[in-house]
C-alpha cells in the first residue's frame, strides 16, 4: 500500500510542478505566450520579461508553492518517509523544466518539452522541508541577482545555498541529512536545464539584470550621447 501511495505522490508531483503558472499568468494579463518571449521559459524572471513585476511576481510565488505542496502532501500521506520528502519537490522541479502540459515537436519531429529552469520550484521545496529557510533564500538571492546581474547564477545558487542551510541544520539540531541531498540533487537539475545560460555566461553574452544592466545601459546611453555630440 505504502508503494502504491509512493508512486501516486510522485506522479502527482510532477504534474503539479508542470502546471504551467508563468503561461497562465502572462497569457491573462498580456495576452502574450511567454515561450516566444526572450528566453522562452515559463519561470518569473521571463513572466516578468514579458508581462511586467507583478506577472513575474505572481509566477515565482505560484511556483514557490508547488514544490511546497508536494513536500506538504508526503507528511500528510506518508508521515515520516523523509526520501519521499525530498523526492517529491524534485520531481516537481522537473515537471516545472519540462512540462506535461508544453510538449511540441519540433521541425526535425523530435518531442520537445518547455517549461522554466527550476528557481522557483527549487526554493518551494526548502520551504517546505523547512519554512524559515525562505527568509535566507530570498534575501540573499535578491542581493545576489542585483549585485552580480545574471538570472541564471542567481537560479544555480538556490540548491547550493538550501545544502548549506541544511548542512548547518544537520550538524546544529538533527535535521534529517537526507535534506542535504535535495539540495545537491536539484543543484543538479537547475544546472542541466541552465546548459544554454552556462554557455552564454562562458562567451560573455548572457542577459544581464540589476545594477549591472543598469550601470551598462547607462554607459550605452553616455557613449550614443557623445557621438551625437561629436556629429
Amino acid at each position: 500500500m505504502q508503494i502504491a501511495v509512493s508512486i501516486i505522490i510522485l506522479i502527482a508531483s510532477y504534474v503539479i510542478g508542470s502546471t504551467p503558472s508563468g503561461l497562465i499568468i502572462v497569457k491573462l494579463i498580456s495576452g502574450k505566450d511567454v515561450r516566444t518571449i526572450e528566453s522562452g521559459r515559463t519561470g518569473g524572471t521571463n513572466a516578468m520579461r514579458a508581462a511586467g513585476i507583478w506577472a513575474g511576481l505572481g509566477t515565482a510565488i505560484l511556483d514557490v508553492l508547488k514544490s511546497a505542496v508536494c513536500v506538504w502532501l508526503v507528511r500528510w500521506l506518508l508521515p515520516g518517509s523523509t526520501w519521499m520528502e525530498i523526492f517529491a519537490p524534485l520531481l516537481a522541479i522537473l515537471g516545472h523544466n519540462y512540462s506535461l502540459f508544453l510538449v511540441e515537436r519540433n521541425e526535425q519531429g523530435r518531442i520537445r518539452f518547455h517549461g522554466g529552469a527550476g528557481g522557483g520550484p527549487a526554493v518551494g521545496g526548502a520551504f517546505g522541508l523547512w519554512m524559515p529557510s525562505i527568509l535566507i533564500i530570498v534575501p540573499i538571492g535578491a542581493i545576489i541577482i542585483y549585485l552580480i546581474g545574471y538570472a541564471s547564477v542567481t537560479t544555480m545558487s538556490i540548491p547550493i545555498m538550501t545544502l548549506l542551510i541544511f548542512a548547518y541544520r544537520t550538524w546544529s539540531v538533527g535535521s534529517p541529512w537526507q535534506y542535504i541531498v535535495y539540495g545537491l540533487l536539484a543543484e543538479l537539475l537547475l544546472i542541466w536545464a541552465l546548459r544554454p545560460n552556462i554557455q552564454r555566461l562562458m562567451n560573455g553574452t548572457e542577459r544581464l539584470v540589476g545594477l549591472r544592466a543598469r550601470r551598462k545601459k547607462k554607459q550605452a546611453d553616455q557613449s550614443s550621447s557623445s557621438t551625437s555630440t561629436s556629429s
